[in-house]
């Protein structure tokens, strides 16, 4: 689908990055970008070079000029961010000013990786949180690059992605990863109040398709990457089987997000696989990912 392009990919050696850094790497020149605060060496994949820095300084970083960016190194955790605003700030707007402006110099596509808090609570998510917020106002930019200098970019959204290599403990890690851990150790799960968020649970394998396709075909704005079947937190809890204890609500804990798909799927996409299907499967291996290549 894309071949003989020369890519970066911010976030490289991260969860999502080091799934399309795999994808991308036959057929391909795939440099990563990684200041590796989430992202891990162990990611790392044969065939893709790794540099070691700050988006802020992709100017300096990145040598050769890309076909094609794929920006997904930003911060990217809802509560965890007003407690890191500064950081949030730096790495939402510094760095993604300096993406823009490497991408308009050079006049590389964009794929740029929005976030679904955009379309939660009716809107309202948008503003709920300092991570919200930023990556809300970053997809207007991305825009506004478009109209002020011809700009040529694909913002896509993601929905609550799991799978192999997500963060399982500590204070980023994520819901099935942390779910999954919590199994292995016989500990309760914990679920935040109100525990009737709904979330589209949306696997690694599919979200990686869609990226590859919207990066070859995709232009302009609401590539939504997200599972059609909607789950409460605490249904995923159930589904896991383990002991359930109530956590505080936390602040900007969005309760749903309105679903926005069409124009990816107009390309040819859909999921495949399902979270439950997903959890009966690891179920069935004692806890261990059914799809973990490493």
């Amino acid at each position: 689908m894309i071949e003989g392009k020369k890519i970066v990919v911010t976030g490289g050696a991260g969860f999502i990055g080091s799934h399309l850094c795999e994808a991308l790497a036959t057929g391909n020149e795939v440099t990563s970008l990684d200041n590796y605060s989430t992202g891990n060496i162990t990611n790392h994949v044969p065939g893709v070079k790794y540099v070691e820095g700050d988006t802020s300084h992709i100017a300096d970083l990145i040598p050769d000029v890309p076909d094609l960016i794929f920006h997904l190194g930003e911060y990217s955790r809802v509560e965890q961010s007003f407690s890191d605003i500064e950081l949030v700030l730096e790495s939402n707007k510094v760095g993604t000013f300096a993406v823009l402006e490497f991408c308009r110099k050079y006049a590389c596509k964009l794929v740029y990786a929005g976030s679904s808090t955009k379309f939660g609570d009716g809107g309202l998510g948008r503003s709920q949180s300092p991570y919200g917020w930023t990556k809300a106002s970053n997809t207007e930019l991305v825009i506004n690059y478009g109209s002020w200098f011809g700009l040529t970019y694909a913002i896509t959204y993601f929905y609550n992605v799991y799978g192999p290599r997500e963060i399982r403990t500590g204070k980023y890690a994520t819901l099935i990863a942390l779910f999954t851990e919590k199994m292995r150790r016989g500990e309760p799960l914990g679920v935040v109040s109100p525990g009737t968020q709904r979330r589209n649970f949306t696997f690694i394998g599919d979200v990686v398709d869609a990226l590859m396709r919207i990066a070859s075909d995709g232009y302009g704005d609401e590539f939504g990457i997200g599972h059609d079947k909607s789950y409460s937190v605490l249904e995923i809890a159930q589904l896991f089987g383990g002991e359930v204890e109530m956590l505080e609500q936390r602040r900007g804990n969005r309760l749903s997000a309105d679903l926005v798909t069409d124009k990816t799927r107009a390309l040819g996409w859909s999921a495949q696989m399902s979270i439950d299907r997903y959890i009966e499967l690891m179920r069935e291996r004692n806890w261990i990912d059914p799809t973990d290549k490493n």
